[in-house]
């Protein structure tokens, strides 16, 4: 073997073993200007440039040590190296997670080296196949968070009304903004005797398919419970509820209501709450209040009772009910949305032409930044007032 195919092989020495190691230098000093890499996996790039960025990311995804050359050939211009090192597969490679688990990568690497620069690599080795398994379960997994989130959101959609009741003098608006992830929250409305309306909205905690059955459940129990008592007292529909729930929903979990029964013609709103966020009153002259009761939220323990307290709605006003997802938004810098901030956006808001969620939303969408990505359902529901009844 001549004295320039010894230079050649421990060159490609030098640079397999620089790309184990994350030596950009080393490579930027052995790679030609005019390199090309011939074997590129799904992404990379076939420039110096782009060899260099599939150093950074193997270095990034993969922990080695014992780098062994097993065996050499050189001829001319052309080196032949199979090379074997043991890898900790610790970051994500080709959107593949991290398993944590120990391999031994081995490759087989041609490169045609001429004046002392390698020019061309031809590789062929055994990292996907290595990876493989781990990108199979990922793919079997997200296969079944899928399939877990159509059945989450189909049993969602089938448990939210499809129609919003019509009162005359009212204006009953509910907003809904999906996301991937799917929540417990439910509204619902239950037509009582004597014109009146029961509303109800809660939140199951969790998510995916556990926090909707339990939402569902919850919702079908609800009515089932409206319709049997037909009364004026939502803490007794409350107190119900929990008997007919707390035998059947898992331990760890529970659900947060608000219930309501409104007599349209007086104005009469009557209320008890299990523990869900407080809603917002607004009254004519722009001032805002809590709708405060004590209760323990469903499911929790058996044999409890609900505060339950009354107020009249005056022409032009109104109560906000909303998702938790709202309040705990974050802007780029972390900082939360809140309640003090939907408090007093309640206040100021007055625009007639401009329904008060969707001013939530625009003030929302402008405190979180372009690049927000919502994590949760979104949902608001506003009762108001328009007119003085008789």
């Amino acid at each position: 073997m001549s004295e320039v195919e010894e230079k050649n092989k421990a060159l490609a020495r030098r640079l397999m073993e620089a790309f184990v190691n994350g030596d950009l230098d080393t490579v930027e000093e052995l790679l030609d200007s005019h390199f090309v890499d011939r074997s590129l996996l799904p992404g990379q790039g076939s420039s110096r440039e782009g060899y260099k960025r599939s150093v950074t990311e193997f270095q990034a995804a993969f922990s080695c040590a014992d780098v062994t050359i097993e065996y050499q050939i050189a001829e001319g211009d052309m080196v032949v190296t199979k090379v074997s090192t043991r890898c900790i597969h610790r970051g994500e490679f080709l959107n593949v997670p991290p398993n944590g688990e120990v391999g031994v990568y081995s490759s087989i690497r041609i490169h045609r080296i001429v004046g002392g620069r390698v020019t061309d690599e031809w590789s062929e080795g055994n990292l996907l196949e290595w990876i493989l398994p781990s990108f199979e379960r990922e793919i079997r997994t997200r296969e079944r968070l899928e399939q877990d989130l159509r059945v989450a959101r189909s049993i969602q959609q089938a448990s939210l009304p499809r129609e919003v009741p019509e009162l005359e003098g009212w204006q009953i608006s509910p907003y809904y903004r999906s996301a991937r992830e799917v929540g417990g929250y439910f509204y619902d409305f239950h037509l009582l005797s004597e014109g009146k309306l029961g509303l109800a909205v809660g939140d199951a905690t969790g998510k995916g398919v556990p926090a909707a059955l339990v939402m569902s459940t919850t919702c079908g129990m609800l009515r089932a419970v409206s319709q049997a008592l037909d009364s004026s007292s939502p803490g007794e529909m409350l107190g119900r509820v929990n008997e007919a729930l707390f035998p059947y929903i898992p331990s760890n979990m529970f659900v947060t209501c608000f219930y309501a029964i409104l007599e349209p013609k007086s104005g009469i709103f009557t209320y008890s709450n299990a523990g869900h966020d407080l809603p917002y009153l607004r009254r004519s002259g722009g001032d805002c209040e809590e709708l405060r009761a004590r209760g323990m939220p469903l499911g929790l323990m058996p044999g409890m009772s609900y505060e339950q307290k009354d107020i009249e709605l005056g022409a032009g006003e109104g109560v906000l009910f909303y998702s938790d997802r709202l309040v705990e938004a974050h802007d780029p810098k972390g900082k939360m949305f809140g309640f003090p901030r939907l408090r007093k956006l309640v206040t100021q808001h007055g625009d007639e032409e401009r329904a008060l969620e969707d001013f939530l939303m625009e003030e929302l969408y402008s405190f979180v930044g372009g690049n927000w990505e919502q994590e949760d359902d979104i949902t608001l529901l506003t009762l108001k007032r328009s007119a003085s009844l008789s």
